[in-house]
């Protein structure tokens, strides 16, 4: 598929999408604490959205069942909400989420901990994805590459001892959740697409621990790390202007 350049209109319609999701995640990372399972973020998102007067975006999609996907400690992407899923002191939980208002799309990501007391590795962990994401977007500029983009991530990650996950990458979104092109968080500075005005990106780093390897759970949806190390994951979308890039999901 050609990748679609938006209006400043349609940016526009993006923004409204984007506050949407950063209300629900404020709501909910701030609910995290130990005793919370991740259907009650579930029921609470779900509830949140619709009074927002969008749709969630991930539900039925490709059958997904969830408003959310809700990733525990080794857990990188797409960990399905449930009732036997507690959250500990200890724990880290990435929190994703998707909204469509009026056709147009939303999609981002944060990791909480719970608790007062992850341990100082962890703490870096989410520390150092959180600054990758914020150094992807800062490249997001006309005239720079997708290359440009995710070294900007894997150099930072791979400077504080973790690794970046290749199995799963960011996306366009508009219209659609997942458009053209891929945005990967790693590369080589120069190469790949070039960045055009227009242009929106749903940049997340999701960064491992311990090695980069994924694999699949039966459920067919979670992904959690080979080596059973923690990973944290953070997304915004961000419009590539004139005036540098904006984050739509702030």
């Amino acid at each position: 598929m050609p990748i679609v350049c938006k209006s400043a209109s349609e940016i526009e319609k993006m923004r409204r999408s984007g506050r949407i999701v950063r209300q629900v995640l404020d709501e909910l990372s701030a609910m995290v604490a130990p005793g919370i399972s991740t259907m009650d973020l579930e029921r609470v998102a779900d509830k949140k959205v619709r009074e927002l007067g969008a749709k969630p975006a991930f539900k039925g999609y490709y059958d997904y069942p969830c408003v959310l996907c809700t990733s525990v400690n080794d857990e990188i992407v797409h960990g399905i909400p449930s009732e036997r899923r507690e959250l500990k002191q200890g724990d880290i939980v990435s929190i994703d989420c998707g909204v469509v208002l009026d056709g147009y799309y939303a999609d981002a990501a944060v990791t909480v901990p719970v608790g007062n007391h992850v341990k100082p590795e962890v703490a870096k962990l989410l520390e150092v994805t959180r600054k990758s994401l914020e150094r992807a977007i800062q490249t997001a500029r006309i005239g720079n590459t997708l290359g440009d983009v995710g070294a900007a991530v894997q150099e930072l990650v791979e400077a504080n001892g973790f690794s970046v996950v290749r199995e799963f990458v960011g996306h366009g979104i508009g219209t659609r959740l997942h458009e053209d092109p891929q945005v990967p968080n790693y590369g080589t500075r120069g190469q790949g697409t070039r960045l055009r005005e227009g242009m929106v990106l749903a940049i997340e780093p999701m960064v491992n621990a311990g090695k980069p390897g994924a694999r699949v759970l039966q459920d067919r949806w979670t992904a959690v790390t080979e080596d059973g190390s923690f990973s944290a994951h953070f997304e915004h979308c961000v419009a590539i202007t004139a005036d540098g890039p904006e984050v739509l999901t702030a």
